[in-house]
């Protein structure tokens, strides 16, 4: 069932966006499945979960940290974690590039924007992006790479709001995509999650956050 969901999904993204299959909340056991299926992008929103589930699991296995993420909690996943998906401050991407340089690793990093019409979410604004993106303090950072934007779209059955949001972060994100530092390369527009993944391909995403449409509704 498992293996049928991913074949679905990867048909229907065409080509045009990547798979990170959710795999909060999930046992072992269906992460392999859905490994053996051919998916190699897990999304986990605890760094503890995705810590333990690491060593467990094949060796190629790209981990996205997908959930809020606390300065404290980043030296836990700093040896392995392929992209960080909810950078929303300057001091986290200096813990980041902290615990990366002990490593000697390069960690891939996605600014959040809050894009929702909700109070739950967390997240930039369009322009604190900007004045991030433009601090002089990141040029110190070597150990990260901002490589483009994430965001969550409202949790509505209004799909024109929701695309509304999705191409909202798709212009800012080819806006912001002008800004040239070193350690700046958009390439990734992460959205779109079990709901409204075609809207957020249709808008130009490129990652997908898929869950509950490839492991059933979480318990």
């Amino acid at each position: 069932m498992i293996a049928e969901a991913i074949r679905q999904i990867e048909t229907e993204l065409q080509g045009k966006a990547r798979l990170v299959a959710v795999t909060k909340t999930k046992p072992v056991n269906l992460l392999r499945e859905a490994y053996d299926a051919g998916c190699r992008r897990f999304g986990e929103n605890k760094v503890q979960e995705m810590a333990d589930k690491q060593p467990q699991l094949p060796a190629d296995v790209e981990w996205h940290l997908i959930g809020h993420l606390q300065t404290n909690k980043v030296k836990y996943m700093a040896p392995f974690v392929a992209v960080i998906h909810s950078v929303d401050s300057l001091k986290l991407l200096q813990e980041i590039d902290k615990q990366a340089r002990k490593h000697n690793r390069v960690i891939d990093c996605l600014l959040q924007i809050y894009i929702a019409d909700e109070e739950t979410k967390f997240g930039l604004l369009p322009e604190e992006a900007e004045t991030l993106l433009n601090a002089p303090e990141l040029n110190d950072l070597i150990h990260i790479r901002i490589v483009g934007l994430m965001g969550l779209a409202t949790n509505t059955d209004d799909q024109q709001q929701v695309r509304q949001e999705f191409r909202g972060l798709k212009q800012l994100y080819d806006r912001l995509s002008a800004v040239q530092r070193p350690n700046v390369a958009f390439r990734e527009l992460s959205m779109g999650m079990s709901g409204d993944y075609l809207i957020a391909v249709e808008e130009g995403s490129t990652l997908v956050r898929v869950g509950s449409a490839i492991f059933g509704a979480r318990n």
